[in-house]
């Protein structure tokens, strides 16, 4: 029954509910869309994707300098039931509704943003108020 039990306790953290809630919602997040919507640092928004990674969770996928996170859970699975029960629960709360209007507007200024586009070309991102070269 460990396993069982590092199961619920993976969804007995605030910070990683409301992650699960954010992928639930997207095909596939870049660490920074979960940073910039939970204003949490990148270290702590690692630590807890590591975490339900390691769990079964989510599944990652490297993009240059970026790191993209995706719900990982098998069709019929006790952690898509989970996932469906945890939809529900939330659906309703407006805090919950708060983060998916959050994400929605970090996406689509992503989509319509410069850098965006520069990165759709293969070049490289700098960090705010630098030089791109």
């Amino acid at each position: 029954m460990k396993k069982e039990a590092r199961f619920f306790k993976s969804l007995s953290d605030e910070t990683r509910l409301k992650i699960l809630w954010l992928l639930s919602g997207a095909e596939e997040l870049c660490v920074c869309d979960i940073i910039d919507v939970l204003g949490i640092t990148q270290s702590k928004a690692s630590r807890h994707l590591r975490y339900l990674y390691h769990l079964g969770w989510v599944t990652d996928r490297r993009d240059g300098l970026w790191m993209n996170y995706r719900l990982a859970v098998a069709p019929g699975s006790p952690g898509e039931k989970l996932l469906k029960l945890l939809a529900e629960m939330l659906a309703t709360q407006p805090e919950a509704q708060t983060l998916r209007r959050q994400l929605e507007h970090c996406l689509e200024a992503k989509r319509h943003s410069v850098c965006a586009g520069r990165l759709r070309s293969g070049q490289k991102r700098s960090p705010p108020g630098l030089p791109r070269t």
